[in-house]
């Protein structure tokens, strides 16, 4: 690996560890590109506060803190300024209108709630409700269709446990969907490192057979998981002899 481009701080209120120990990790990693892409601040209506994302107050200081990082250490590691970004489509435009403000080199789909996040379904909670995995499928597809996203990060992050030939469905529609745009899905390992329903092996399977680009994503929230030197053997292990196309670069 070369590259990481799932890197959060402390400004979400749930990764520890200052900007820079990331960096300092990522160097002794031996990376040569590392992007922050910390839970984007969004603009919901009334007073909704989400509880797992960086405010909007916070969000110049990022900016500041990853561009001084950059200069930094330019002649170290290429450093990207990114954010992981939900598609809410009440919210969407106004959101990413404020976030363009700022010299943005990528955003990641991370699609953590279905409809607009306030009182509607967490993709995390277990389901077998077929029409959850549809809305969730549709929502990522126009997610897609914006042109704003360059990857898509956790896309096996929906929690279906349900009839496994309606997964794959289901699933299979939305990988063509990624190839046809172009944007590379990420294979997670967070998901793999905590033992979450993500990464699946049914959709892993399907990424293969489909052919569509895939990435490899550490979504750090600590700087010790970019140090993890048992990680390589683990993604061998768990991929087995599944013939993915990797990219190590958006």
């Amino acid at each position: 690996m070369i590259s990481n481009y799932h890197t959060h701080t402390v400004r979400c209120r749930h990764a520890v560890g200052e900007d820079e120990a990331f960096v300092l990790a990522a160097l002794d990693r031996g990376l040569r590109i590392l992007g922050f892409s910390d839970h984007s601040p969004y603009i919901f209506d009334g007073d909704y506060y989400s509880t797992f994302r960086m405010p909007m107050s916070e969000l110049e200081d990022y900016v500041a803190s990853v561009l001084s990082l950059r200069k930094k250490y330019a002649d170290q590691i290429d450093i990207k300024l990114g954010l992981e970004l939900e598609y809410y489509p009440a919210h969407f435009a106004k959101t990413v209108a404020a976030l363009k403000q700022y010299p943005f080199d990528y955003f990641l789909l991370g699609q953590h709630a279905l409809g607009d996040e306030e009182d509607d379904f967490y993709t995390g909670w277990p389901t077998d409700d077929e029409e959850i995995l549809n809305r969730y499928v549709c929502q990522c597809r126009e997610a897609l269709h914006t042109g704003v996203f360059s990857c898509f990060a956790h896309p096996d992050i929906i929690n279906f446990d349900g009839d496994p030939e309606i997964y794959k469905t289901y699933m299979r529609t939305l990988i063509r969907e990624a190839k046809a745009l172009d944007v590379p899905l990420e294979f997670n390992l967070l998901g793999l490192l905590a033992k979450r329903n993500y990464p699946n092996r049914l959709f892993w399977e399907m990424v293969a057979e489909e052919g569509a680009k895939a990435i490899i994503g550490f979504d750090a929230h600590q700087p010790a998981v970019l140090r993890d030197e048992d990680l390589d053997g683990m993604i061998a292990d768990w991929l087995g002899d599944l013939q993915i196309n990797w990219i190590e670069k958006l």
